[in-house]
């Protein structure tokens, strides 16, 4: 019986620090890494075909004034451009883009 009671005590005593979370082995520190690292790499890859369609439709002119960043497949468009027409049709070339989810047109028309 003592036993028992003595067993039952000491495994309260220790419940606590068998819940604690283990570390993380280097298997998963390794796989969250890779992981991370292909994200970027993918919004890295998506900002370019962004760069490249605007550039074959918009034209290198209108480019060099705008900002394109992607972050898991959402791109926001930021900088300057001439005209409200020009800033939808950004839009509308970056939404055409395969592997593009969701555009921010965050874009402001020069003098407006």
């Amino acid at each position: 019986m003592k036993r028992s009671a003595l067993f039952l005590c000491i495994l309260f005593a220790a419940s606590p620090v068998l819940a604690q979370p283990t570390e993380k082995t280097n298997d998963q520190v390794t796989d969250e890494g890779r992981q991370k690292n292909n994200e970027l790499a993918q919004d890295a890859a998506l900002t370019t075909k962004v760069h490249t369609a605007l550039a074959n439709d918009v034209g290198l002119r209108t480019l060099k004034d705008i900002n394109v960043d992607s972050d898991k497949g959402v791109v926001t468009l930021r900088g300057r451009v001439d005209s409200e027409d020009t800033k939808r049709r950004v839009e509308a070339v970056a939404k055409q883009v395969s592997g593009v989810t969701a555009v921010k047109n965050e874009l402001q028309v020069k003098g407006g």
